[in-house]
């Protein structure tokens, strides 16, 4: 970090407070010119669909600039950007996915544009690389939530190790770590600190496996299932809006919080479209639309969703990415491998 100003907020993480550091560090430059000489600009994205969209036409209309878009689950993101770095035929100028670990790899073998958006320096070091390879579009808790209405008080989990009760049996539902990054950092972590043997009790009690937090969230609506097990806590919190009642649970033994780096890709075909549209990202405008749609921004200048706790009043679980790097085939097998014959709410990619 340099030496120039910065100041700190605190986070609990594994029952320690954690110190964030925010360096104030300048931002790298941008030229509309010649970005709207190329015209558009190609983002691959795990951002929630609809705040997605607002992002994308919040841009074209400021800009002029076309986006296309391609969304779905980071791991998904990660694999479809590997295919293309390994057939030399980059379509994607704009990388945002919920996969920190894959990222941080891929920015160590030099597969993004070292950039320091405007906003760089509100966002915590723990969420960005220092030369700027990536930094956080935004961060996702992800927690444990209920259908009240169909669920006694009472029997409501309050620990990720409650789940494994057979009270629970057929109630639950869960993304896969094949398709959502952000459940291979939960199942990574949790089959370290619980055991392997956690999932195994978990599938006996006749778990639901679906891809990713959308489909979590449609079985908990339609009342096919009442417990989501480790999901973004964004989708409860807009089923609530919708009128939904389907309540957020923080288990005691922590939280996981996740950035989602957004990075541009070395090589892309709009690199000058490619910054511009990195930098707004970050801007206070595309951040507060994340907020409005019940997600945690990643600049601490911006407050954190209506009625949501702050970032430094939740205990967070640590998630070791260098070991979710290394062992990531091995845990997405170890996962399908344990979960093969269980009830699926649609088909997972594996």
């Amino acid at each position: 970090m340099s030496n120039s100003l910065w100041h700190r907020t605190c986070l609990v993480v594994g029952g320690a407070f954690l110190v964030l550091a925010i360096d104030a560090q300048a931002a790298d430059g941008t030229d509309l010119s010649a970005a709207k000489q190329e015209g558009k600009v190609v983002w691959y994205t795990s951002t929630p669909i609809a705040t997605a969209n607002k992002i994308a036409k919040l841009f074209e209309t400021k800009t002029g600039l076309k986006v296309d878009m391609f969304r779905s689950g980071g791991s998904a993101l990660v694999g479809r950007f590997q295919r293309e770095i390994s057939t030399a035929i980059i379509a994607v100028d704009v990388l945002t996915t919920s996969d920190p670990a894959a990222v941080a790899a891929m920015a160590r073998q030099g597969a993004f544009e070292p950039f320091k958006p405007a906003g760089f320096e509100q966002v915590p070091d723990v969420a960005k690389d220092d030369d700027g390879a990536y930094v956080a579009q935004r961060l996702n808790v992800m927690t444990l939530f209920v259908r009240t209405d169909k669920l006694k008080a009472s029997d409501v989990p309050r620990t990720w190790a409650a789940l494994t009760d057979p009270k629970y049996k057929g109630m639950m539902v869960m993304a896969n770590p094949s398709f959502t990054a952000l459940q291979l950092m939960e199942v990574a972590t949790l089959s370290k600190k619980l055991g392997w043997d956690y999932y195994e009790k978990l599938q006996k009690n006749d778990v639901m496996i679906v891809e990713g937090n959308e489909e979590v969230v449609a079985a908990l609506k339609s009342g096919q299932r009442v417990i989501a097990v480790g999901a973004n806590d964004v989708y409860a919190k807009n089923a609530r809006q919708d009128g939904y009642p389907i309540a957020s649970i923080y288990p005691t033994e922590g939280v996981f919080l996740i950035p989602s780096p957004t990075a541009v890709v070395k090589g892309s075909p709009h690199p000058n479209a490619a910054k511009l549209f990195a930098e707004f990202t970050l801007s206070e405008e595309a951040q507060k639309l994340l907020t409005q749609d019940g997600g945690y921004a990643a600049r601490m200048d911006i407050p954190p969703p209506s009625g949501s706790p702050e970032l430094g009043s939740m205990k967070a679980l640590r998630v070791d990415y260098g070991q979710v790097d290394k062992e990531e085939a091995s845990i997405k097998r170890r996962f399908n491998e344990i979960f093969s014959g269980s009830t699926t709410g649609s088909r997972p990619q594996l």
